[in-house]
């Protein structure tokens, strides 16, 4: 067993909280560029503001699939440290931050050429159109970029280094914060860009968040050289990484494929009620932070074990985690009940939009439990190599329980429909997970 494996030693309780806190406070940095563009966004009207609530999915689905690549470099490398194999992981590692940069560069490309037909097919408005392709344009040129800098942040979680890549995130998110009002409203000689702001001002933020990684990755037991990336046999490594990003990518973006279907089909019910599922959607992603931080950093303490042959305490960070999920999922299900209308003030004073945005919380956040078991069993699965079992359930959640109790109950339930749909997709989904993970991990014990 390697000394860098320093996640089989130790209180299972203890590196739940070393390695979630970190990733907690990088991920509400980074989900908060959401909460801040929505901010400024929404006082340039609710054109605006219903536009970037059509991009939101697509911008989701692709950072899931980088989500995907992050897994599997995460999964591949942290069991190679687990076993001691020390030069596997630092190859396994370079050929991941390579295959990261060129898929970001196939991705960002079919974007571009793509905008027209993808946003049509979401019964994008014609009106909303130009909105649409002022952020997406810059958006897609910076796409290489994210998958980079999350082939990066993957190389330090597999390490446990969860405070080295919560800089990485806080750098990033810290840029965004200080270039949006500036880009999109002007200033300093800078001409107002309006929603092209926003999506320039994450670009650079990714930018900073690279110069940051390279820097960071630097003094780990797997830095990222030139040298090793040149000599090291990358086919064999990516395919390895593969074999669990592949479906981890698809089983990430299920769920914002999930939302365009049902962003399509809230467009049916007006542009109020896509700008408040919209920008309650940010919301919540900031406020499930926790629970996306808990599925990041499960990955590193589950794969190092499982590698060392310490299924035991695979089963119990499961167990902490998921005990950690219902209760935080509860909590935040109150207070967002409570609460919604007032958060809805902060980026709109429209009444319909500030309705639909706080009924949209009534109904969802009572399924956030469910969701956290759902993506924390995820990050398990894929720590152990079982990245199908992963997609398989995420599949069902949407494609048997989302979709088509949304397509059933919106003729009479209208955009309640989609706010139910999204509830019992989280349940049943949580609940199978749950039972998945569980099984799956007493298969070694």
């Amino acid at each position: 067993m390697s000394k860098a494996a320093r996640l089989t030693r130790g209180s299972i309780r203890g590196h739940l909280v070393t390695q979630t806190v970190p990733m907690i406070i990088g991920s509400a940095a980074m989900m908060s560029v959401g909460l801040v563009d929505a901010y400024f966004i929404g006082h340039l009207g609710s054109a605006e503001l219903a536009a970037v609530s059509f991009i939101f999915p697509i911008t989701i689905a692709l950072a899931s699939l980088g989500v995907g690549v992050m897994v599997g470099i995460n999964s591949v490398v942290s069991r190679a440290i687990g076993g001691g194999y020390m030069t596997l992981a630092a190859e396994r590692a370079h050929a991941g931050a390579a295959f990261a940069l060129v898929l970001g560069a196939a991705m960002g490309l079919a974007l571009y050429f793509l905008l027209d037909p993808l946003f049509s097919l979401m019964q994008a408005s014609d009106a909303l159109m130009p909105l649409i392709r002022q952020y997406m344009v810059p958006y897609s040129i910076g796409v290489p970029l994210l998958l980079f800098q999350m082939g990066l942040n993957g190389v330090l979680r597999a390490q446990g280094e969860a405070n080295r890549a919560s800089i990485i995130a806080i750098g990033y998110s810290v840029a965004n914060w200080a270039l949006d009002p500036l880009l999109i409203n002007g200033g300093f000689g800078i001409p107002a860009m309006g929603v092209a702001g926003a999506a320039w001002a994450t670009v650079l933020g990714w930018v900073i968040g690279i110069v940051l990684a390279l820097w960071l990755i630097r003094s780990t037991a797997l830095p990222i050289g030139f040298k090793l990336l040149r000599d090291a046999p990358l086919g064999a490594s990516i395919r390895e990484i593969m074999k669990v990003a592949a479906p981890a990518s698809f089983s990430n973006a299920i769920n914002p494929i999930g939302l365009s279907v049902l962003t399509a089909l809230l467009a049916t019910q007006g542009d109020a009620a896509v700008a408040g599922y919209g920008a309650a959607g940010r919301l919540q992603s900031f406020a499930t932070v926790p629970l996306l931080a808990l599925s990041a950093s499960i990955g590193a303490i589950v794969g190092q074990n499982w590698g060392a042959n310490q299924p035991e305490r695979a089963r119990l960070a499961m167990l902490e985690a998921g005990v950690f999920c219902v209760g935080y999922g509860l909590l935040l299900a109150v207070v967002l009940f409570a609460a919604g209308q007032w958060f809805a003030q902060i980026f709109t004073s429209d009444p319909a939009v500030i309705h639909e945005f706080d009924s949209y919380l009534r109904i969802a956040a009572w399924g956030y439990a469910g969701f956290g078991l759902l993506i924390v069993a995820n990050g398990a699965l894929n720590a152990v190599g079982k990245a199908t079992y992963s997609l398989v359930q995420s599949a069902a959640r949407v494609f048997f329980v989302m979709l088509p109790v949304a397509w059933v109950l919106r003729p009479t339930w209208g955009p309640a429909a989609i706010y139910t749909a999204e509830l019992a997709a989280n349940i049943l989904g949580g609940a199978l997970a749950a039972v998945v993970v569980w099984r799956m991990l007493r298969q070694r014990g």
